[in-house]
C-alpha cells in the first residue's frame, strides 16, 4: 500500500489536479449497466463504444451516453427506435446521476420531501448540490428470506448499511459504501464456503448462528484528473474487464482489493492501467498479519469503426515478500517484456477481446486469454499440459423476436486445465481464497443463457440458466481445475482435456420477478434450481426487499 501511495504522490506532483470535473462510478449490480448495454446496441453507431468494456462505468460517461442516445433518437431517419420504456429508463439514468445533468432537473424533484431535507429528489435520501460541493447519501438494504427443499432451516440474506458519493470543487470525487451482512444460503453455497474458506464475493467472515455467516463489507475510493484525458482512481473495491456475463480477464465474483487505476481516454483509444494489492491463499488462525501479493494489468481498446471495438489485455501477478516490484509500474503495454527482465518468475497473461454491434439488434463479443501456448502441440491435439488458454464467445439480442424490451444473451466459456495456476502459491491468478477471473477456476466448458424482460416501466423479469461440465481433482491427483494447486504437482505432461479427472456436470437455473416501488427500491421473488452430479439437487426460493443494493446471486 505504501508503494501505491507513493505513485499517487508522484502523479499529483508532476500532474497538478486540473479543472476538469471528476466523476464517481456506478456501484456493482446497478440497473444502469443493462440499460446502457441495451441502448448501445440499439443505437448501433456509438462513438463511445469502448468505454463500456471496462467496469464500473463512470457516472459522467453514463450521462453523456444517455444524452447522446436520446439526441440521436430524435434525429430524422434514426434507427434507434426507443420504446416508451427505454425513454423511461433514460430518464431514470439521468435522475440517478443528476450531478452530471446540465439541463432541467425539475422532474427529478419529489412531490413531497421530508422536513424539506430528506428526499428532496426522488433517488437520494440526502442530496446537497451547491457550487463547489455535491453529496448524495442513501441507505443500503437487502432483506431476503426463503427456504430450500430438504433443508429444515430457513435461508436468509440481510444487508444493511449506507452509501455516499460526492465531488469537491469539481476536482476531487469520492465514494464509500459500508454494510453489515448476515447470510445463510443454499446448501451448495455452504459447501463452497467450506471448500475455499471464503464467502463468495467478500473477505473476512465469522460463523453466525447455525450454518450462517456474518461479514462486514467496506468499499471506497477517491478520484481525480491529471489531465483532461486521464482519470485516476485509488481505493478498495472491484473491477471487471469484458462485455459478457463472465470475464476471463478480470471478474468481480471475488473479494474487493486495494488498487490504483489510471484510465486514459483520447481519440479512439481507451487505455486502462490497474495496479493491485492482493492476498495469496491462507488459513485464518487468530489475529495474524496476512501476506500480500501484487498484480499489474493493462487493457487497451480501440474503436476500429463505430460498430467494432478491439482490445488487448495483459497481466502479471507476483510476490516479492510483501513489496511491489517497481519494474511493473511501467504504464506502457507489454508487461511480458518487464517480466522477462526480472527473470520470468511471475504469472503472465495476454489476451484479446472484441465487441461488434449489428443491425441495431445484435451484439457479438468474445475474449481469448493465453496463459501459455505451444502451437505445435495444439496441432497434435495431444492434451499437452502447458497449452493453457481460455476463450469466450457470446451474443446479445435486444427486442428479441420483435417483442419490445425482451433481451436475450447467450455465452460460452471454455478454460483449459492449469490455466490461472502457477509453479508457486503466490503467482496464481487468485485473491483472498477466490478466483480473480471466472469463479469456476479451470478445466471446464460452460454455457449461459439469460433472458431480461421489462414489460412495464416498473416490472422486471430475469431468467438465467447455466450449464457446465468440469473435471475435478481425483484421488489426490491434480487435473488442473483448481488454480490454487501448483501445476508442478501434475503426474504427466500429455492427455489433459476438458473434463478429465472426476467429471461433474451442473445445471443452475434462476427466475426473478421484481417490482420497483420507488427509485432503486425493489420488492422481488426468486426461485432457483441446481442439479449437480456430486451433490443432492437444490431447489430454493426467496422473497424480499432490496434498496440501493445489487442482487445476491448463487451462479456457480
Amino acid at each position: 500500500m505504501q508503494n501505491i501511495k507513493r505513485v499517487i504522490t508522484l502523479l499529483v506532483f508532476f500532474y497538478p489536479i486540473s479543472i476538469f470535473a471528476q466523476t464517481t462510478y456506478l456501484p456493482e449490480g446497478s440497473k444502469e449497466y443493462h440499460i446502457i448495454d441495451r441502448l448501445e446496441i440499439k443505437q448501433g453507431q456509438n462513438t463511445e463504444l469502448n468505454y463500456s468494456t471496462q467496469k464500473p462505468y463512470s457516472r459522467r460517461s453514463v450521462v453523456e451516453e444517455a444524452q447522446y442516445i436520446d439526441s440521436a433518437n430524435k434525429q430524422p431517419g434514426s434507427k434507434t427506435n426507443l420504446t416508451s420504456i427505454d425513454e423511461y429508463n433514460l430518464h431514470s439514468i439521468l435522475m440517478d446521476n443528476s450531478e452530471w445533468v446540465s439541463g432541467s432537473k425539475e422532474s427529478f424533484l419529489s412531490k413531497k420531501s421530508i422536513w424539506n431535507t430528506f428526499y428532496v429528489t426522488k433517488p437520494n435520501l440526502l442530496e446537497v448540490n451547491t457550487k463547489d460541493f455535491f453529496l448524495a447519501v442513501n441507505p443500503v438494504l437487502d432483506l431476503q428470506v426463503g427456504g430450500e427443499s430438504g433443508n429444515t432451516q430457513s435461508l436468509y440474506y440481510n444487508k444493511r448499511g449506507v452509501t455516499a458519493r460526492g465531488r469537491i470543487a469539481n476536482k476531487i470525487g469520492f465514494s464509500s459504501t459500508i454494510t453489515t451482512n448476515q447470510e445463510r444460503g443454499p446448501s451448495f453455497f455452504e459447501n463452497r464456503v467450506a471448500e475455499f474458506r471464503a464467502v463468495p464475493g467478500f473477505g473476512f467472515y465469522k460463523p453466525f448462528k447455525t450454518n450462517g455467516y456474518d461479514y462486514f463489507d467496506a468499499r471506497g475510493y477517491v478520484t481525480f484528473n491529471v489531465t483532461k484525458y486521464i482519470d485516476v482512481q485509488f481505493g478498495y473495491d472491484k473491477n471487471f474487464i469484458g462485455d459478457g456475463y463472465r470475464s476471463l480477464f478480470l471478474g468481480d465474483d471475488g473479494n474487493s482489493y486495494l488498487f490504483l487505476k489510471l484510465n486514459t481516454k483520447i481519440w479512439k483509444f481507451d487505455y486502462e492501467n490497474l495496479f493491485m494489492e492482493l492476498m495469496p491463499q491462507f488459513v485464518k488462525s487468530g489475529d495474524n498479519l496476512l501476506e500480500r501479493k501484487y498484480a499489474s494489468m493493462h487493457h487497451l481498446s480501440m474503436n476500429v469503426t463505430k460498430w467494432l471495438n478491439l482490445g488487448l489485455f495483459e497481466s502479471i501477478t507476483f510476490g516479492r515478500t510483501n513489496h511491489f516490484d517497481f519494474e511493473y509500474l511501467n504504464p506502457i503495454i507489454f508487461l511480458r517484456y518487464a517480466e522477462g527482465n526480472v527473470g520470468s518468475p511471475d504469472k503472465a497473461h495476454v489476451g484479446f477481446d472484441f465487441k461488434a454491434n449489428a443491425a441495431h439488434k445484435f451484439q457479438f463479443y468474445g475474449q481469448l486469454l493465453l496463459d501459455e501456448f505451444h502451437a505445435n502441440e495444439i496441432l497434435k491435439n495431444n492434451g499437452y499440459w502447458a497449452n493453457k488458454y481460455a476463450y469466450q464467445l457470446g451474443a446479445k439480442y435486444v427486442d428479441a423476436f420483435k417483442i419490445k424490451n425482451l433481451d436475450l444473451q447467450i455465452e460460452s466459456n471454455r478454460v483449459r486445465p492449469f490455466t490461472y495456476s502457477h509453479s508457486d502459491s503466490i503467482g496464481n491468478y487468485t485473491h483472498y481464497n477466490q478466483m480473480l477471473a471466472h469463479p469456476l477456476g479451470a478445466n471446464f466448458q460452460e454455457y449461459i443463457g439469460i433472458l431480461k424482460y421489462q414489460p412495464a416501466q416498473k416490472w422486471y423479469l430475469n431468467a438465467r440458466a447455466i450449464y457446465y461440465k468440469q473435471g475435478l481433482d481425483s484421488a489426490g491427483v491434480n487435473f488442473g481445475s483448481n488454480p490454487f494447486e501448483l501445476y508442478t504437482t501434475r503426474t504427466k505432461n500429455f492427455g489433459y482435456f476438458i473434463g478429465n479427472g472426476r467429471e461433474v456436470k451442473c445445471f443452475n437455473a434462476s427466475l426473478t420477478l421484481s417490482y420497483e416501488l420507488k427509485e432503486n427500491l425493489f420488492i422481488e421473488g426468486n426461485a432457483l434450481f441446481r442439479k449437480y452430479t456430486a451433490l443432492p439437487n437444490s431447489s430454493s426460493f426467496n422473497i424480499g426487499i432490496r434498496w440501493n443494493a445489487a442482487r445476491r446471486e448463487y451462479n456457480y
